[in-house]
């Protein structure tokens, strides 16, 4: 169960991320802010914690399902102003919640495995 909760947390975090950054880039860019601002602020935060996920830190994990629910705001305030890419933000509304559940799904199974080995 731990590996499969650690599968779909990267496949949601990598997911979002290609995510975000072909929307910004590529299929709705908007056309008022530069691109390269708009990657910084919106991709950026998303770019901390990919060294903890990829080595399993628990205590990434968790603050991670954190910052999935900023995305999933994103998502809504995308899917609620009604822009033409809706689908779009239906799609990070999803991706953001599999990628919190998930991740804290994985610290908590992990945090009990380990409390079961030490005794």
């Amino acid at each position: 169960m731990i590996r499969l909760s650690r599968i779909l947390t990267l496949l949601s975090y990598f997911g979002l991320l290609i995510l975000l950054t072909s929307w910004i880039t590529w299929l709705a860019p908007n056309p008022r802010y530069p691109v390269a601002l708009v990657l910084i602020v919106l991709v950026g935060p998303l770019l901390l914690p990919l060294r903890g996920l990829l080595y399993e830190r628990s205590y990434t994990h968790i603050w991670t399902s954190f910052l999935a629910l900023f995305y999933f705001v994103l998502g809504v305030d995308a899917v609620a102003a009604g822009a033409p890419p809706s689908l779009l933000g239906w799609l990070q509304i999803g991706l953001s919640l599999m990628l919190f559940m998930t991740s804290l799904s994985y610290s908590r199974l992990r945090n009990r495995e380990q409390r079961t080995a030490e005794h």
